[in-house]
């Protein structure tokens, strides 16, 4: 118990829950749900319990072989944990648009379909306009939830996030002559406090929602031996990937408020009349 908390004081709470604990779940579900119960007994919780129990010896007390069981079971959910961190810069890629050159051809068509899709998002409003006044409100209700979340600027990549991070980088580089992508470091050290604890807490919540889709992939892939898994983790990965769009709309629109803020001239207080 010592331990334990010891281990509480010296682990940060964020790595803490977003990393060491999605870990071990992650390995105890591979173990129990893959490895022990599989298609054919999905739903059989006492075999599981029985493998474990004589794979761990529970009946005579921790055996040699049950703590190296217990012991390889740590270092499999430590080594997911940090593991984690670098399947998710793939994710923050793919989200941003940044596609390895194996992947152009997709890129090119997932761009040209949303290209397709897309319409200006006064036309959207126009159209709801029409359709409000034919009595069609479901559909007035639907173009205007489209018209909310739709870019004024065409689609020029594959992923609406990409679009996204682009649109605030032109935004930026049009108002104050700064390229965000070289400048955010140099941002991030100069700012006054709350801005950099503003631009930290968004950018730390972007890296945790593409470290959740992580997860969510990696359940998925465990249903190949248990189909529950793969169950939740689309359930999850439909979750996480709004997240992670929320994320970076969350890290555009601070972004974009803490350079006006900086860009902005210093107010200056009146004169007092003489």
């Amino acid at each position: 118990m010592g331990l334990l908390l010891e281990l509480q004081k010296r682990i940060p709470s964020g790595w803490l829950l977003r990393r060491l604990l999605p870990a071990v779940l992650f390995v105890v579900v591979a173990v129990v749900g893959g490895g022990q119960l599989g298609w054919a007994h999905w739903s059989d919780l006492g075999l599981a319990r029985r493998r474990i129990a004589d794979a761990l010896r529970l009946g005579e007390g921790f055996t040699s072989s049950g703590v190296a069981m217990l012991v390889l079971l740590a270092v499999a959910a430590a080594g997911a944990a940090l593991a984690v961190p670098f399947a998710a810069s793939a994710v923050s890629a793919l989200a941003c648009g940044a596609w390895p050159w194996w992947l152009s051809a997709l890129a090119r068509r997932l761009t040209a379909l949303r290209l397709g899709r897309w319409s200006p998002p006064d036309e959207i409003a126009r159209e709801a306009v029409r359709a409000r006044a034919a009595g069609r409100e479901t559909l007035a209700a639907r173009l205007d939830a489209r018209r909310a979340r739709t870019s004024s600027f065409e689609p020029a990549g594959p992923t609406w996030s990409g679009d996204r991070l682009r649109t605030t980088e032109r935004r930026i580089r049009e108002t104050s002559d700064m390229d965000i992508a070289e400048a955010w470091t140099r941002l991030v050290l100069t700012a006054p406090d709350s801005f950099r604890d503003a631009l930290t807490a968004a950018r730390d919540a972007y890296d945790g929602a593409c470290e959740a889709v992580v997860w969510s992939i990696a359940f998925t892939v465990v249903g190949a031996w248990w189909w529950p898994s793969a169950f939740v983790g689309v359930l999850l990965g439909l979750a996480f990937w709004r997240s992670l769009r929320q994320a970076v709309e969350a890290l555009c629109h601070t972004t974009e408020a803490v350079v006006d803020l900086l860009s902005a001239p210093p107010v200056t207080s009146p004169a007092p009349s003489p």
